[in-house]
């Protein structure tokens, strides 16, 4: 059983909300989300874990391309 089934919150600086997805603290930050400094893991709850995936699109379009045989 995870942290996020135990009910952790969201990680982001203001937000109180159930967190519904575990992902990488640098991740998040290069997305632009502001979280605790020292953390390992970022917990986000179902909205700032949308805005990090538009905020990320892009960059994982890019890295499809890299990856795409001609």
């Amino acid at each position: 059983m995870g942290r996020v089934a135990k009910g952790v919150k969201c990680s982001v600086i203001g937000c109180g909300k159930e967190a519904v997805r575990s992902i990488s603290a640098a991740k998040v930050r290069m997305a632009g989300l502001r979280i605790g400094s020292n953390e390992r893991r970022a917990y986000l709850c179902k909205e700032h874990y949308k805005e990090y995936k538009r905020k990320t699109k892009k960059e994982k379009k890019i890295e499809q391309w890299r990856y795409k045989k001609v």
